[in-house]
């Protein structure tokens, strides 16, 4: 079975999405239940979102070089 991607950096954003791994309070749950094809669809779902989450920070934090 697939260890948990639990990094111990745990806070919920609006969404109570996991900051630390990017699973759903819901997913968080049902993980120590969830068979092994449930928990890879998590890891994958969690993934996106860390993705996404990354993709959006760059975004919007935009790094200043020094020529600006």
């Amino acid at each position: 079975m697939a260890d948990s991607p639990c990094v111990r950096n745990c806070c919920l954003d609006q969404q109570d999405i996991c900051l630390g791994c990017g699973r759903h309070i819901d997913e968080i749950i049902e993980w120590h239940s969830a068979n092994v094809l449930r928990r890879t669809q998590i890891l994958q779902q969690a993934q996106t979102r860390l993705a996404e989450r990354n993709g959006a920070q760059s975004l919007t934090h935009r790094a200043v070089t020094p020529s600006e």
